[in-house]
């Protein structure tokens, strides 16, 4: 039975503290202990502080030339950064190709995915059995009137492969209290308001409370139309909290073109997909109901995933105002930068 992230924040930490309303999703497995130690004296706080404010930001990337083919064996002289247009001096650039990957899964289960969820299985589970190795992680949430993880943090492709067959379709019809909190209607009320699909809501729960448990090379892929029905969160508030954790999104836009009339009437979720894969530094894929081109987006991903270049730049702009800094990477003529479009800087009021 598909547990809901509230359900497993009650149950596995009854003191967890909600937010945003939000229960909190289980911790990963390999998290560090909670530590009972009293608190540090006022001279290692203040040093604490001190190393917050020398600000590293890293940025993951892919390089393609004008023929949309990955640009390999690049170097710190080939590319420049910059922040708010102001050049940034890179203190280190490295192709990445063996560094642990998080990733996070979310397949939507909406009442539209109907006919096309045992093609995600089927093609995810494959996926995941080819990408993961020892060092790299990755958890399973479905997304539908309900935000459920459906699988914690493993490096085992069985056990991904176990609970992704297990996902089902969920439009809340029959289950008996649709809508209410803990009886099977999910962690949000929303009477009064159309709910189907909380597109939103799941990215930003994944990035806020189980990404940002994670350092390094992180990306969420996700299955879905696209289309969003009833989140509390707007668009702008999941790309946010993606950025904030320096996840790198991708959209496999897969629907089921019959659902939608053949995409003549009721269909929007191009153009958000798109916005949210954009921003993020991932990609929109456009699959269809196409088995194949699933197939092939998924080894594009993985492809694209253990091609990448990490850089790293302390900012020149200093200031701990919580703004959001635009940056832009260049490598040369005729080629595409994939790269999040910003991120925000610290506050002093937020401990980032």
């Amino acid at each position: 039975m598909q547990n809901s992230f509230l359900a497993a924040a009650l149950l596995l930490s009854l003191s967890a503290v909600p937010v945003d309303g939000w229960g909190q999703l289980a911790p990963s497995p390999d998290a560090p202990p909670v530590s009972n130690a009293p608190a540090a004296p006022p001279e290692d706080q203040s040093v604490a502080t001190f190393k917050i404010q020398v600000n590293l930001v890293d940025l993951y990337f892919t390089v393609k030339d004008k023929s949309g083919n990955l640009v390999p064996h690049l170097t710190q002289n080939d590319c420049s950064v910059l922040e708010d247009k102001a050049p940034q001096t890179l203190k280190h650039f490295v192709a990445e190709t063996n560094q642990a990957l998080t990733l996070g899964i979310l397949l939507d289960t909406s009442g539209s995915q109907e006919r096309v969820l045992p093609l995600e299985q089927e093609a995810g589970s494959r996926f995941l059995n080819q990408v993961l190795r020892q060092k790299d992680e990755a958890f399973l949430v479905s997304f539908d009137v309900n935000i459920d993880l459906l699988q914690d943090y493993t490096n085992s492709p069985r056990l991904l492969a176990h609970a992704m067959d297990k996902a089902e379709i969920n439009t809340a019809g029959g289950n008996g209290a649709a809508g209410v909190p803990g009886i099977g209607g999910g962690p949000v009320p929303v009477h009064g308001t159309p709910k189907g699909t909380l597109l939103y809501d799941a990215i930003y729960m994944a990035s806020n409370q189980k990404m940002n448990q994670e350092a390094g090379r992180k990306a969420m892929i996700i299955l879905t139309d696209g289309d969003d029905q009833g989140s509390s969160h707007k668009i702008g508030d999941a790309i946010a909290a993606a950025q904030r954790n320096n996840v790198i999104v991708y959209v496999i836009l897969i629907a089921d073109t019959g659902f939608y009339g053949g995409f003549n009437m009721g269909y929007s979720g191009y153009s958000a997909a798109k916005r949210i894969s954009d921003e993020t530094g991932g990609r929109l894929i456009n699959v269809g109901n196409n088995g194949n081109k699933l197939e092939a987006a998924f080894e594009q991903i993985q492809e694209e995933l253990r091609t990448q270049y990490v850089a790293s730049y302390t900012p020149t702009n200093t200031k701990q105002d919580g703004t959001f800094r635009h940056i832009a990477v260049e490598c040369g003529d005729g080629t595409k930068v994939q790269v999040r479009k910003g991120y925000f800087a610290p506050s002093p009021d937020s401990g980032n």
